[in-house]
């Protein structure tokens, strides 16, 4: 049995891995393998599920899934700390199953993206498994767990093809929704059986106007963001998405310093080690959303084009660039976990993921037409992810107390929503405008290629993107002292958090 929730004294200092324990990180790592495959699923599920509907809105089956997932998070993160982190996690994969058997049976396409969209609920469970893991594992196991949970997602990106393709060639595009109510509904149940609640709570007022004006403006955003490239950057829509976005965030920042009781704490948020880490994390998340975009892209145009790249790869084909990239993303966040576990600073290793994606990225936009050269590359750059994904959450439970640790990820969370989809814009912004290869559409099947300076240009701009990253992870305190809440007990080092588990606002 794993100690009573919160505890940090010597008896729990003395706790170390368990079955139940090694059972419960398992089903957190799991779903947490869920939420990283959904979106590579759906993208190759994505032409079925257009010709089924005879829609040409697919980007809504992606979009949809991002939207509510980001602007539900800070809610979510307040809620967490609230009434509990665990409760709230599993509300989440309800939701997030719920929506997926709505896509399972949509008879429409509406019903469909709303299904997608209640599926998007998956997207906080990333920021609430480590700030539960934060509360109720072993001191000494946190460390390496958090590291494993965030960096495991990446092991799923392996096999994933392989099983999508499987189930869309023998069973339909349904059967990838089904998956994932069988799935969620599974883990669920394992959850509860091997995981405890905390017993950490924040005592607080809902902030329902700070949670409307938040999630209205990222939704606003992100909107203008993902469409801007269909629609045109000066166009109406995308203008008043953008403009709306910016000023309804500009809003909420003004109410949360009148409201006695906001969502998010200004003042935490802007104290320099949980700002700058909210920063390294975008950036980290963005360089890899970035990178696995480009590099199938690349990967599968056929060399025959002659456009100086291009392996004329398949889906299933590109599993040999994926596999190391996922293998290292776990590496990474091993050596994390145990380092970390070793007194050794997670900015550092912030730092140095960031550094070797930017290496990765430059060496790739460099060197490009060599498989085994690019395989080593991919390599590099996962185990860049790995470390970077794996000292987040480590930066933050340094930062963050235990009663505002959830709603504090949860503006994490939106940060490594955000970015992924502004640094891609920003690359295919200017391929599009500069670097489309000369090539007629109908021998290419209506579909647009870039020239090799296109790729070279864009790998280049996502080396700045994760060097300025390092940049931002290199300005933090070298020790990181943990804020103090207002008003909350104080307690000795060896004492439970029990006399600080309260705090009244």
């Amino acid at each position: 049995m794993s100690p009573p929730p919160g505890a940090h004294g010597p008896a729990a200092a003395a706790e170390k891995w368990t079955p139940r324990l090694i059972f419960s990180l398992a089903s957190i790592v799991l779903l947490l393998e869920m939420l990283a495959v959904s979106y590579m699923m759906i993208s190759m599920a994505l032409p079925a599920i257009s010709a089924h509907y005879q829609t040409t809105q697919g980007a809504w089956m992606l979009t949809s899934f991002l939207l509510l997932g980001a602007v539900a998070a800070p809610l979510v993160g307040k809620l967490a700390d609230m009434y509990g982190k665990r409760r709230l996690l599993l509300a989440c994969v309800a939701i997030a199953a719920l929506g997926s058997f709505l896509c399972a049976i949509a008879g429409s396409y509406a019903v469909l993206i709303v299904g997608r969209a209640l599926s998007g609920m998956l997207v906080p469970c990333l920021f609430l498994s480590y700030s539960l893991i934060r509360d109720v594992f072993p001191p000494k196991t946190i460390a390496l767990a958090v590291s494993i949970a965030t960096s495991g997602m990446g092991l799923i990106a392996i096999p994933a093809p392989f099983l999508t393709g499987w189930l869309i060639d023998n069973h339909g595009f349904r059967s990838i929704f089904w998956f994932f109510v069988i799935g969620l509904a599974v883990l669920g149940v394992m959850i509860i059986a091997s995981t405890d609640e905390s017993s950490v709570r924040l005592r607080s007022r809902l902030d329902l106007v700070g949670a409307v004006l938040l999630g209205a403006g990222i939704a606003g955003i992100l909107v203008a963001v993902s469409f801007g490239p269909t629609w045109g950057w000066t166009s109406g829509s995308t203008l008043a998405y953008l403009i709306g976005g910016v000023v309804l965030l500009l809003a909420w920042i003004a109410s949360a310093k009148v409201v006695r009781e906001p969502l998010i704490d200004l003042d935490v948020l802007g104290k320099r080690p949980v700002l700058l880490t909210t920063i390294g994390a975008g950036f980290v998340y963005g360089s890899s959303g970035l990178f696995t975009i480009l590099l199938p892209m690349m990967a599968m145009t056929p060399a025959v084009l002659g456009l100086g790249y291009g392996f004329g790869v398949s889906a299933e084909g590109f599993a040999i660039f994926q596999a190391p990239i996922g293998g290292m993303v776990v590496i990474g966040g091993l050596i994390v976990g145990m380092l970390v576990g070793r007194n050794v600073r997670p900015r550092l290793l912030l730092v140095t993921g960031l550094l070797l994606m930017a290496a990765a990225f430059a060496a790739v936009a460099m060197v490009h037409d060599d498989k085994a050269l690019l395989i080593v590359f991919a390599g590099v750059f996962g185990l860049g992810m790995g470390l970077g994904y794996a000292s987040i959450p480590n930066l933050l439970i340094e930062a963050v107390p235990p009663q505002l640790q959830a709603s504090t990820a949860s503006i994490v969370g939106v940060f490594q929503s955000v970015f992924p989809a502004v640094l891609p814009v920003i690359a295919f912004t200017v391929m599009n405008n500069s670097y489309i290869a000369p090539i007629p559409l109908e021998m290419t099947q209506g579909a647009i290629l870039y020239t090799d300076k296109g790729f070279q240009v864009a790998f280049l701009i996502g080396a700045v993107g994760a060097v300025i990253g390092a940049v931002v992870a290199l300005m933090l305190p070298r020790k990181i002292r943990q804020l103090q809440v207002p008003g909350a007990a104080q307690s000795a080092p060896d004492a439970t958090d029990e006399g600080a588990a309260i705090f009244a606002h």
